[in-house]
């Protein structure tokens, strides 16, 4: 069976006691290891007891697909249901499930560690059709997830967000849950331990703005501008300094949706100077302010709106493909640019 978003929460904590195993898989390898720890937490809380928990790689049942049901049927030494723990997992464990599901009797919770799954796969079919197993995708978050995930994590430290840095935080990390885990927990160390602080602004910049947002404003600069060879220089150093290829996809939605908004009010009759203030986060004056207005002149609401679609198209790309997600923002950033540059020769 597939497990619902609206269920994996509640599943998490308490598995269905008919389920004998949970593939999980998606292209969020940090989430996906986050869920498999939950899950196999809500059966033996010491992962690390030898008698109760079991690790074995996928490779390992393509040679001894028989292992899995004969795991499943072992009792521990100690007392207590066991957690058997199969990861990295993939199509070589087709054959050790369906001995599991033909197994006779057992106790233990079998989790399937998995990457990015298609439709078409086998391990995933089986997981989403077998009444005794359960498949739990797992895509990388949107902004609204990551929005609670920063909210749930100060809240627990018994902390606040500004309304302000909860959106400059959120602009900054990227779709994995595990680099977002890592950025929340420096920013509460930083922060301290003193309950009823709120997460300022300034917090977050003085924590996060080196390494979250290392030259993406120069990425989007030459992106929209047209300038193929500095969007090829910009885009190395990004990448080459641990930039995150979703958060650059989603900054540059975010740049693509402000033009579209601001162009949309112009066209409505709205003066410009009236419809820029629509635009959130821009300063009054300076070089970001500049470049906005020279992005607002050289692409017009229909180019703009298909800029949209295909920003969206490409983080689509980002959580279904499982192709790389450098690969992805590359070739996003290069058909911009060039649309870009195309204009900027018909003019």
């Amino acid at each position: 069976m597939k497990i619902e978003a609206r269920q994996v929460e509640s599943f998490l904590k308490k598995p269905d006691p008919k389920v004998r195993g949970v593939v999980i898989y998606g292209n969020d390898d940090g989430l996906v290891a986050e869920r498999a720890v939950t899950l196999a937490r809500s059966v033996c809380e010491d992962l690390k007891d030898p008698f109760r928990v079991v690790d074995i790689a996928g490779e390992v049942l393509k040679q001894d697909p028989a292992r899995l049901a004969d795991e499943f049927g072992a009792l521990s030494m100690m007392g207590g249901r066991r957690v058997i723990r199969v990861r990295p997992a993939g199509e070589e464990s087709v054959a050790a499930l369906e001995n599991l599901v033909e197994a006779v009797a057992g106790d233990a919770l079998i989790i399937v560690e998995a990457s990015n799954l298609t439709p078409r796969s086998n391990l995933r079919t089986l997981a989403e059709t077998e009444p005794s197993l359960a498949a739990l995708p797992c895509y990388m978050d949107n902004e609204a997830a990551l929005e609670g995930l920063v909210e749930s994590a100060a809240r627990a430290q018994g902390m606040s967000v500004d309304p302000e840095a909860l959106e400059w935080i959120v602009q900054r990390l990227g779709g994995d849950r595990g680099q977002t885990r890592g950025e929340i927990d420096k920013l509460l160390l930083y922060k301290g331990t003193d309950a009823g602080k709120s997460i300022t602004l300034e917090d977050a910049m003085a924590v996060l703005g080196d390494t979250a947002s290392i030259g993406i404003d120069d990425v989007i600069a030459a992106t929209f501008d047209g300038e193929v060879v500095a969007l090829d220089r910009a885009l190395d150093r990004v990448f080459a300094e641990g930039g995150n290829p979703v958060q650059l996809v989603r900054s540059l939605q975010r740049h693509a949706d402000q033009l579209h908004l601001v162009s949309g009010h112009v066209a409505k009759g709205a003066n410009l100077e009236g419809a820029l203030f629509k635009a959130r986060g821009l300063p009054r004056g300076g070089p970001v302010r500049q470049r906005f207005e020279r992005h607002l002149r050289g692409w017009p609401l229909p180019r703009l709106s298909a800029a949209v679609s295909t920003i969206l198209e490409a983080e689509i790309d980002c959580k279904r493909t499982g192709l790389p997600h450098e690969a992805i923002a590359r070739r996003l950033c290069l058909r911009l640019s060039q649309a870009a540059r195309s204009a900027k020769a018909r003019r």
